[in-house]
């Protein structure tokens, strides 16, 4: 899954912790749990969408039978570079068991916190990376129903099938306190998972990240993930030192970590992944804003 290299350090991180970092990283991130995933070489990859359907009619006896194609699009997937360092004090070395857990519970949030946000937003990294922020925004406060019919249709009219609804926890919020005109709640939750199993047929996830704060707040979005593909080019990559020098923050805030003087080491956490949807019209932004 990811090469791991030893640092000066002299830890050396287990496989199996690499490959626990990129699975609990996955888990994180709404993106890679609702796309498919695909194996790509570092310069990139061109794939095909099917942008049409053949079509078929019916014929007499006899008759030239009708010659119907697919229509195609082609996109290229071209992968970029996410990384995090975390700076460590060298008590963790008294206790690598620790040290492993403690590099499992924070690095993998930080990667996909930083790649949904990024799917949510307008910017890309670069050209091949589709970004959805620009999708069209649909209120689901209020009227959380009719809200969730609105993307629904929203979805369709651009030839989509809403099959996945991603929530932020405030999102969740909103909609598990909906209610119909008696008070009866209108989405129920699962007890065995803990969260809503299904809205109009459409799979529900959680993840942070797809809150953000504004006029109106982004509670989470809905769409078409048939088309959607996140491609990755080794999994996590991990190495350790601790003769590095570390500048921390920027400009006049910046401070320095010497990681030798300080009794410090650093570990970093890098992947190179691409992002990658049909249209970004079959997807819709949940915002707080309440339907009429």
């Amino acid at each position: 899954m990811a090469d791991i290299n030893r640092g000066t350090t002299g830890i050396a991180l287990p496989q199996e912790v690499s490959s626990e970092i990129w699975g609990a990283t996955v888990e994180e991130s709404f993106f890679m749990r609702a796309a498919r995933q695909l194996r790509m070489p570092g310069t990139g990859v061109s794939i095909n969408t099917i942008t049409g359907e053949p079509v078929a009619d019916w014929v007499n006896e006899t008759a030239a039978k009708p010659v119907s194609t697919s229509t195609f699009q082609k996109k290229t997937l071209v992968p970029y570079k996410l990384a995090v360092i975390e700076p460590f004090s060298n008590e963790f070395r008294r206790d690598l068991p620790g040290l492993y857990a403690e590099l499992v519970r924070r690095l993998p949030y930080a990667l996909a916190k930083k790649f949904d946000e990024t799917i949510m937003g307008t910017t890309a990294p670069g050209t091949g990376f589709d970004v959805l922020g620009s999708a069209t925004a649909v209120g689901i406060a209020g009227k959380t129903f009719k809200g969730m019919v609105a993307a629904l249709n929203s979805i369709a009219a651009a030839g989509g099938i809403m099959d996945k609804i991603g929530l932020s926890a405030q999102g969740m919020a909103l909609v598990m306190g909906a209610t119909d005109e008696n008070g009866r709640p209108l989405f129920m939750a699962d007890a065995s998972e803990g969260s809503v199993g299904r809205i109009l047929g459409a799979d529900v996830m959680t993840s942070k990240a797809l809150y953000k704060a504004g006029t109106p707040n982004i509670l989470g979005i809905a769409g078409d993930f048939s088309d959607a593909v996140y491609g990755t080019v080794e999994g996590v990559q991990i190495s350790v030192s601790d003769q590095a020098t570390l500048t921390v923050g920027s400009g006049e805030s910046a401070t320095t970590l010497n990681m030798w003087q300080q009794n410090m080491f650093a570990v970093r956490a890098e992947i190179s992944v691409a992002f990658a949807v049909r249209s970004a019209s079959e997807f819709a932004i949940l915002t707080s804003t309440a339907q009429s």
